[in-house]
């Protein structure tokens, strides 16, 4: 045998084609798991290692990803939503398990990013994380689309957008914290948080606590709502609109930050929570939890995400079918709620 291995001597042994074995060394499901056991052990045996370089211009591939964050305005200097933080975590560790590197880049909103990495093939595929207004980033998603470029969003899904999305259910997730806030006896409500299409995701939310009072035969024409973006800025102010009047019982917020915002407005205005009204949220960042006053607020399985968002790219790559899926939300209860407060 040569000094060193090469994948003609492993189909040798193997009784296979080269291609087979380059295959079974990628885990391709097109070789079955004991051809694939095979052809590994005998790589093993003869101490044979990838020419990772070499496979990549063969193939094309970059063998890397890449994961680009939307500039978010922010309380602090970071310009990343505390909500992206988990995932991008579970978004880097599912690429290393897949032998896959991966890009970070944070880009503007302005800035023509959906040309980028088609032009300079620095990636196999694209993972979208964050946007603004959904009507202006809607026209760049088209234009990936018309260049071929593998790509997959976090987002709601929606029959008229382009591209593949992973999400979770927000309609639902709005449904069940509303449902929740009625059990505890609350009859009077507002809601924090952009209602329209361009927010889906916040739509979605605000949807879904609408339905729920509706049903309930609450009166719609008296439910206070108020557009913010994600901050705790944009919540403060549009709670300080709200309690200008005769407070709610309860005030839904589309995020954690927005109802941090919110909870520091009522504060100011010398209320307390729960005590005089509940304020619910919306991601259960981590700041959630260890809040003065714990959030109730809606969980959203960012590791899952960030393992489907990898793994349903990774199956485009390879040309296999993939399509939209939405998480199922889960409901964390805690103090903000008024859960042991009866609503006046």
């Amino acid at each position: 045998m040569k000094s060193k291995a090469t994948s003609f001597d492993i189909a040798h042994m193997a009784g296979v084609s080269q291609s087979t074995v380059s295959r079974a060394l990628s885990d391709s499901p097109l070789v079955n798991a004991e051809t694939r056991e095979r052809i590994k052990k005998i790589a093993k045996d003869l101490n044979y290692k990838v020419d990772k370089n070499a496979s990549n211009l063969r193939r094309q591939h970059s063998l890397t990803l890449a994961l680009l964050l939307f500039e978010d305005p922010t309380s602090d200097d970071s310009l990343i939503n505390p909500f992206f933080i988990s995932m991008l975590g579970s978004i880097t560790k599912a690429t290393a398990a897949a032998g896959y590197d991966l890009l970070v880049s944070f880009q503007n909103l302005k800035d023509d990013w959906h040309a980028v990495y088609e032009d300079s093939n620095k990636a196999d595929g694209l993972i979208l994380l964050g946007y603004g207004s959904y009507t202006d980033y809607e026209y760049k998603l088209s234009q990936l689309e018309e260049q071929g470029t593998r790509f997959l969003r976090w987002g709601a899904p929606d029959k008229k957008h382009p591209g593949v999305s992973i999400g979770c259910d927000n309609f639902l997730g709005g449904v069940e914290i509303t449902k929740h806030l009625v059990t505890l006896g609350h009859r009077s409500f507002a809601f924090i948080g952009i209602a329209d299409e361009s927010a889906p995701e916040f739509k979605a939310r605000y949807d879904g606590f609408i339905t729920v009072l509706a049903q309930g035969g609450f009166d719609i024409s008296k439910i206070v709502q108020k557009d913010a973006i994600s901050t705790e800025l944009a919540g403060y102010k549009a709670a300080m609109e709200i309690l200008d009047g005769e407070h709610p019982d309860a005030i839904v917020c589309a995020s954690d930050l927005i109802a941090m915002g919110a909870i520091r407005a009522i504060r100011s205005k010398g209320l307390k929570v729960p005590r005089d009204l509940a304020v619910v949220g919306y991601d259960n960042i981590q700041i959630s939890e260890f809040a003065s006053t714990p959030l109730t607020t809606v969980q959203q399985n960012t590791q899952l995400a960030g393992e489907l968002l990898v793994s349903n790219l990774l199956k485009m790559i390879h040309n296999e079918p993939v399509k939209d899926y939405l998480m199922p939300p889960e409901l964390i209860v805690r103090e903000s709620c008024g859960a042991g407060f009866k609503a006046s």
